[in-house]
């Protein structure tokens, strides 16, 4: 897999995390104010979940698309004009007030990330030198991380004060931050571009490369989907849980989950050493496993709390988990896919992210009709440390698999080189996969 050859170009790494940073908070912003005020019109689960699906479907059903489109189409363009085309629609949403036409735009609105999101993912790894991937990766993860730990409490604070439509107009008003990026950023991928390579190392058709092929991703991408259905209900649930069971304000809603947000940020610096000195790919990955399994684990524990302020360390542990396991996917998935093809790999963890938040929103939604929202906070966590345990067989088996077969998927030897909590409808969504978080990440 290629890097790029010379010194690595922070200029562009840095310009990518500013504008990630300004636009997720938007995007949190927006989210939450949405999910804030369908829950004080005395709209159910179902409204919420319906919300979060209009916000996901496009991810999934369009990445076949889009996957494509951003490793051949000139990525300065796709960024230009997909940052106006979502800047005009949420300025719409700021003013619909028709609930159907709310949807409509918010699927149009995750229509436009889901070009976005592999266009920003696959050039991080293209601006540095493979060792500074890691690096590279915290600095993205931390920029969505603390627009996302802002953007709920900005929320909290602005729907309390002027209601829903001033976090819509700033959030439209941050989507001007990717347009910028885009015709800033030097380094360019598509539009006909071959692919930097390192001198001396072997180059395989980026054609011939599939993702089936590689044991250790289809395991990773498995793990990852089976975890976020079974515990993306928590993002439909939290919202009830919290203000409802634990009797909490606006204010302290948006605060509280900025604490699994806050959590994302130190494990991405805390594990991004770690993934560095994981030179073995299937260690990385029994590690990413492992961080899973922690994340689960608050979840369940969370459900115990008494008052949402106790909810703050264990979300905050919860996060650093995710932070962790955020790193180490995208560092594995930079590592084993060749530069030409990363906009089809990208696509496609997005699209299996994406595709298991359906699913958890759905069941979210329609359990809330049946059980108490402190049961299915439990539920969640036990059902994600149930997959994790039933998925253990089949890594160890990918893990032997991919080191009989390596180079398999990758154009060069594997190297040293980077979401909510699920959905991101995203992630940062580079896409990590975020396991509880209300809102879309870029």
């Amino acid at each position: 897999m290629s890097f790029t050859p010379g010194s690595s170009r922070w200029s562009d790494v840095w310009l990518v995390t500013a504008s990630r940073g300004v636009s997720t908070c938007g995007d949190f912003l927006a989210a939450t104010a949405l999910t804030l005020a369908l829950q004080s019109a005395g709209a159910g689960g179902l409204a919420v979940s319906g919300l979060m699906l209009a916000a996901t479907l496009p991810l999934a059903a369009l990445a076949p698309l889009t996957g494509p489109l951003a490793d051949r189409v000139d990525s300065r363009l796709l960024l230009v004009v997909a940052g106006l085309g979502q800047a005009a629609v949420c300025l719409a949403l700021a003013y619909a007030g028709h609930p159907a036409l709310v949807i409509a735009l918010v699927a149009l609105l995750a229509a436009g990330l889901a070009v976005t999101q592999p266009v920003l993912s696959a050039l991080v790894p293209a601006m540095v030198r493979a060792e500074d991937l890691p690096r590279a990766a915290a600095l993205n993860q931390t920029a969505g991380t603390l627009g996302a730990l802002a953007g709920p409490a900005l929320a909290g604070v602005l729907v309390g004060g002027f209601g829903a439509r001033l976090p819509l107009l700033l959030d439209a008003a941050s989507y001007l931050a990717l347009v910028a990026a885009g015709l800033l950023i030097r380094t360019r991928r598509g539009g006909g571009r071959r692919p930097a390579t390192i001198p001396g190392t072997p180059t395989a058709s980026a054609a011939g490369w599939r993702l089936r092929r590689d044991p250790l991703l289809v395991a990773m991408i498995t793990t990852i989907a089976g975890v976020i259905a079974a515990v993306g209900a928590i993002n439909v649930v939290e919202v009830f849980f919290i203000r409802e069971t634990l009797g909490s304000s606006a204010t302290m809603y948006g605060l509280v989950t900025g604490a699994w947000t806050l959590g994302i940020l130190v494990g991405a610096w805390l594990f991004a050493r770690a993934a560095r000195r994981l030179v073995d790919d299937g260690r990385l990955l029994v590690g990413y496993l492992a961080l899973l399994a922690g994340c689960c684990l608050m979840i369940l524990l969370s459900a115990a709390v008494p008052s949402a302020l106790l909810l703050v360390p264990v979300w905050l542990l919860g996060g650093v988990g995710n932070g962790g396991a955020n790193v180490f996917d995208n560092v594995l998935l930079a590592r084993r896919v060749p530069e030409a093809s990363r906009g089809r790999a990208y696509a496609a963890l997005s699209a299996s992210v994406q595709g298991a938040s359906m699913v958890g929103f759905l069941l979210g939604g329609l359990l809330l009709e049946a059980a108490p929202p402190r049961l299915l906070v439990a539920g969640c966590g036990v059902a994600g440390l149930l997959v994790i345990a039933l998925v253990v067989p089949t890594v160890v088996r990918a893990v032997r698999a991919g080191r009989t077969t390596a180079g398999v998927a990758a154009d060069e030897p594997a190297t040293p080189p980077e979401p909510t909590r699920a959905t991101e409808v995203a992630e940062d969504p580079a896409p990590g996969a975020e396991l509880a978080t209300p809102a879309p990440s870029r």
